[in-house]
């Protein structure tokens, strides 16, 4: 019956595919980074690069790379003579890596990673040779596991988490997933509610490390831009509202238009994806509100906003963001859409306002709530009302920001301890 599922698994990939280039042809239209390195997608490369110890790291888009950042550094200081090969799925993912990593010139190399078919993973790594293979967060490929156990491969699954929702998901697959699980070599997870559900698929090795995107350290270069972003603002209060998803711009600009605002408001909008930017800003512009995108800020020592509402369409500005705010509402969390990462908000010490959908965030969500550096709002009206006290409250915001501080301060270390499960499959 495995055999079946794996068989049709493959099977399925390969009908797939011309449609699955086809998307990726239409998706270049906005971002044409999606047409670029077609090749590696399909398992072709160009000239195999020198022999060296090898550790890849998949992280599929933004969100893992930047969670990645602690793991990378670390990994590149305890092995000085290894290389780093870094996958994506995403150019949004690859071009964050590149920013983050390019400093490390080749010790650092990107590509994409192939789609999941037996040809493909089989090619590329006969051409990378990597010594273990780090899959981040929720990264389960069964042919690239399985292709990793016929070369001997060990694969470790870090920063692991599983919702409920997820694994209730998985187990329709049945058979493909639990055998996937079966090949883990190691995983490392978030919390002891993600091991129980990974154990529960047939997951042999798992220990509970935390997360890393505790360790991520605010850049002093982001620290920087926040304070002219920060200036520019001229003392005005600003609401962050931070990787915004769709269908939530909509409720946040028709409650921000009900809402008796606080003198001077300024709304900081920051989709998640970029590809949205533009019709966020036609959003903003149909509702009457004036309008100004950090694109145009330039140059930012001298730039003053003027407008209701900043979007923020640039990438890679995260933390300047979080570093210019009041207050933080973190986005995909008003519609039923899983939540994003709360954790570099907190890091600011910036008080943080989320919705009621944070299953992918659940435990870390939770307790930053009961810490009281965070807090849950019901809807969009809710969410600028809660903002609103806050933005006329200074007291109350400072000792929420120092609550939410001293939340992600607790959390460190999960890299460390990571990185120490690794140690004897790199050795």
């Amino acid at each position: 019956m495995r055999f079946f599922y794996s068989l049709l698994y493959s099977i399925l990939w390969w009908l797939a595919l011309p449609l699955v280039l086809g998307r990726l042809w239409w998706r270049g239209r906005k971002e044409p980074g999606y047409r670029l390195h077609l090749g590696e997608r399909l398992g072709f490369y160009g000239p195999r690069p020198e022999s060296r110890l090898t550790i890849m790291v998949h992280a599929v888009s933004v969100g893992e790379t930047r969670a990645a950042e602690p793991l990378v550094e670390a990994l590149l200081a305890r092995w000085p003579g290894c290389r780093i090969l870094l996958t994506h799925m995403t150019p949004t993912g690859r071009a964050t890596g590149r920013q983050l990593f390019g400093k490390h010139g080749d010790r650092v190399i990107q590509s994409y990673l192939p789609y999941d078919t037996g040809f493909m993973v089989g090619r590329f790594l006969h051409h990378f040779a990597p010594k273990i293979v780090i899959l981040m967060e929720t990264e389960v490929w069964p042919n690239l596991i399985a292709a990793c156990g016929a070369y001997a491969i060990p694969v470790a699954l870090v920063n692991a988490r599983l919702s409920e929702r997820s694994l209730q998901r998985g187990r329709r697959f049945g058979g493909l997933m639990m055998e996937a699980a079966r090949g883990i070599t190691l995983v490392a997870a978030q919390t002891g509610a993600d091991a129980a559900r990974i154990r529960s698929l047939g997951a042999p090795d798992v220990a509970v490390t935390g997360s890393i995107k505790f360790d991520v350290v605010p850049p002093e270069a982001a620290l920087q831009t926040g304070a002219m972003l920060r200036a520019g603002f001229a003392g005005r209060p600003v609401l962050l509202c931070a990787s915004t998803r769709e269908g939530e711009e909509a409720l946040i600009l028709d409650a921000l238009r009900r809402m008796q605002r606080p003198q001077g408001m300024l709304l900081l909008l920051v989709p998640r994806h970029p590809q949205r930017f533009d019709e966020v800003a036609r959003m903003v512009e149909e509702r009457g509100f004036s309008l100004a995108r950090r694109s145009s800020l330039q140059p930012l020592n001298t730039a003053q906003v003027d407008a209701e509402v900043l979007l923020g369409d640039s990438m890679g500005e995260m933390f300047a963001y979080f570093a210019a705010c009041d207050c933080a509402f973190i986005g995909g969390s008003l519609l039923p859409l899983g939540g994003q990462n709360l954790i570099e908000a907190c890091a600011l010490g910036k008080p943080v306002l989320v919705g009621q959908h944070t299953f992918n965030f659940l435990q870390a969500t939770d307790e930053a709530v009961a810490a009281g550096g965070a807090l849950r709002v019901a809807d969009a009206d809710a969410l600028l009302r809660e903002a609103a006290v806050l933005l006329q409250d200074a007291a109350r915001r400072d000792a929420m920001g120092a609550r939410a501080l001293a939340f992600a301060g607790h959390h460190r270390g999960a890299t460390a301890r990571t990185v120490e499960l690794l140690q004897r499959f790199i050795d």
